[in-house]
């Protein structure tokens, strides 16, 4: 992993950036911050909210 890109130490602790959530390809469905995907089953979430990972 590389600071800056798939992660950020904001406070003191390791938040993982939207690029990091997008090359994993998945939603956790553990609330993370930077989550690029939509919680619709939170049994499996497989698809970004639009083209750019952005919510919309």
């Amino acid at each position: 992993m590389i600071e800056g890109v798939d992660y950020i130490i904001e406070d003191g602790m390791l938040v993982f950036t939207r690029e990091f959530h997008l090359k994993r390809g998945y939603c956790c469905t553990n609330g993370c911050k930077n989550c690029p995907y939509s919680i619709h089953n939170e049994s499996k979430i497989t698809k970004p909210d639009s083209e750019d990972g952005r919510n919309a």
